[in-house]
């Protein structure tokens, strides 16, 4: 036992002293200053040119081990020599400071710093001109999330839609500070076009140009829609885009009411309902007519109406009713005339889903809107109307657009 024992310690010296002669030099030396001196560690170091670095040992070791090489190679913990402490501090503040500026991800905030040898003014430049680089290229990309902003006066309201990729850049305020600026600026648009029944849609090129004065600590200062449309898109990271716009105006002496759905604060939402209300006598008191068009802008979101009054509903799209009705009813195998009642009977079941006026009132279904305004015009003393009205939600018509665009491209690489 002892033999082995014995035999044991010698290879084990041996080993020890292999690796210590093939990796360090002879002149290596040990020295117990720093733990005499109070740190808690002994120091070594290699006089090699490809070790230079110091190492640490740890001082509960005996000293008697601590001066051997065995005890050196079993023991030895390297410690970086690289940059101080406090570089490495104010660079991590110029991160902080450079993130908070801009927004945009740290890898980038970082990787745009070090391009620039850590002049933050520099850094922020060029994050900007690489954001501005990558929303080019995203351009392309389906953007059918996103959010409706609205403003209004008195006589007047404007909503746009603002698109993103997701739903969560839909959330964040700097976007949302731009969709409100966008629809402050469309309030300010004359129409160009033939006003209709008190509506105009606002084309986005004619915004593009338009200067745009924005006030968010991240984003601020004055520039043209476009532009900024174009800086919140390298911020995010997404393709924003501005999708379209409507003005709704009023006469004198009536009211624009508006609702809007799923509001994350006011003046935004995901789909809204706005419409005029017009009365005859001017001397009448508005407070009834904008307590109904507040009821009415909700009912318009509830109740998708297509058209106003059935006189306004399409010919195209009453016949393609028609159609649809005939062919269901002559599946039944009953006579003609029994075939022309039921599609008339269906006719006004369709005139009760499609027109406004016909539509049974969403607070109070005992009531059609017709019922409600003529209601309405005995409270305040004279006849009301609706001069217009419309709804609009974030990406409608944006998948249907998208899956048309694919089936063509399927079909022309078959």
């Amino acid at each position: 036992m002892a033999f082995r024992g014995g035999a044991k310690r010698s290879l084990g010296s041996f080993l020890c002293n292999r690796v210590l002669n093939t990796s360090y030099s002879s002149s290596s030396t040990c020295t117990a200053s720093a733990a005499a001196s109070g740190r808690g560690f002994s120091t070594w170091v290699s006089s090699r040119r490809s070790f230079a670095q110091a190492t640490e040992i740890p001082t509960s070791i005996p000293l008697k081990f601590a001066n051997t090489q065995c005890g050196s190679a079993l023991f030895l913990r390297r410690f970086s020599v690289g940059t101080s402490s406090s570089s490495s501090s104010d660079q991590m503040s110029l991160i902080k400071q450079l993130r908070e500026r801009t927004s945009a991800p740290i890898k980038d905030v970082k990787a745009a710093l070090i391009d620039s040898n850590w002049d933050i003014e520099a850094a922020q430049k060029e994050l900007r001109r690489r954001g501005k680089v990558l929303a080019s290229k995203k351009s392309s990309r389906m953007a059918a999330e996103g959010l409706l902003a609205l403003a209004q006066n008195e006589s007047k309201a404007a909503v746009i839609e603002l698109n993103c990729e997701t739903d969560f850049v839909a959330r964040n305020d700097i976007f949302q500070h731009l969709a409100l600026s966008l629809a402050k600026q469309a309030l300010l648009v004359e129409s160009s076009s033939q006003l209709v029944s008190g509506v105009f849609h606002v084309p986005s090129e004619d915004l593009e140009d338009l200067k745009l004065n924005l006030e968010h600590p991240k984003v601020s200062g004055e520039t043209t829609v476009q532009n900024a449309i174009t800086e919140v898109a390298a911020v995010m990271g997404e393709n924003v885009k501005l999708r379209r716009g409507i003005v709704m105006s009023t006469t004198s002496h009536g009211v624009v009411s508006t609702y809007l759905h799923t509001s994350p604060q006011p003046g935004l939402g995901r789909i809204a309902g706005i419409l005029s209300l017009s009365v005859e006598d001017k001397n009448s008191q508005l407070d009834a007519i904008q307590r109904v068009g507040s009821q009415l802008a909700m009912h318009v979101v509830a109740a998708k109406p297509l058209f106003l009054t059935k006189e306004l509903v399409s010919s195209d799209a009453l016949e393609s009713e028609r159609e649809i009705l005939k062919s269901q009813a002559e599946s039944t195998g009953k006579s003609q005339m029994a075939i022309d009642k039921i599609v008339e009977g269906r006719l006004r079941k369709y005139y009760e889903e499609v027109v406004l006026m016909e539509q049974k009132f969403i607070m109070d279904d005992t009531l059609t809107v017709k019922k409600l305004l003529e209601n309405l015009s005995t409270e305040v003393g004279s006849p009301v109307k609706i001069e217009s009205f419309f709804r609009m939600e974030v990406g409608e018509g944006i998948q249907r657009l998208e899956a048309s665009s694919a089936l063509e491209n399927l079909a022309q690489a078959i």
